[in-house]
């Protein structure tokens, strides 16, 4: 399995609408990529900035697509200024 992990430090003044946007991305790419098997919103509550995501796909294809899908893209584009550190990490998960 494919797995990405995202560390993102938000404005605090803008939290709230980033968390609103990341909640609906992560909701529609359950529900609409096949090859997304988990995507979980993490939040620190030692860090109220602070949003990490664990993301798993079948492959780094499905995870390609997902960057190109049109809910990725509009969240993308809507939270780039929102966001003042973003971390990303590229992980294989065994299960063996």
């Amino acid at each position: 399995m494919y797995v990405v992990v995202v560390d993102f430090t938000i404005h605090p003044s803008r939290f709230g609408q980033f968390f609103t946007l990341m909640m609906e991305n992560a909701r529609q790419s359950r529900s609409k990529e096949s090859g997304c098997r988990q995507l979980d919103v993490c939040l620190d509550p030692a860090r109220p900035d602070a949003v990490f995501l664990y993301e798993v796909y079948d492959d780094e294809t499905t995870f390609r697509a997902h960057l190109v899908s049109s809910h990725y893209q509009a969240f993308d584009g809507a939270t780039r200024d929102m966001i003042s550190v973003k971390q990303v990490r590229v992980l294989e998960r065994r299960d063996d």
